[in-house]
């Protein structure tokens, strides 16, 4: 019983990582792409680490940097149509 529990909680963690990956590196990568920075898009396509560079990259070599005041605005936007 006690193997099944942890099959179980590594499938979350495991799911929660990937869903949190999925959307930081969407969010990246409609960035480079609207902002015409090729290498960018494709080392975000390319290198999966679990969101690390995609928020670098969003925080910090973004030309139109993302601001934790854009991110709570959209989480709220995105609460409030629920």
């Amino acid at each position: 019983m006690d193997l099944l529990n942890q099959i179980q909680s590594s499938s979350i963690t495991v799911t929660i990582l990937v869903i949190w990956s999925m959307l930081w590196k969407g969010i990246a990568l409609w960035r480079a792409a609207k902002n015409d920075q090729r290498n960018w898009f494709i080392a975000i396509l390319f290198l999966n680490t679990i969101g690390i560079l995609e928020i670098v990259y969003l925080f910090y070599f973004c030309k139109k940097k993302l601001t934790l005041i854009t991110v709570k605005s959209f989480v709220s936007n995105l609460v409030s149509k629920k």
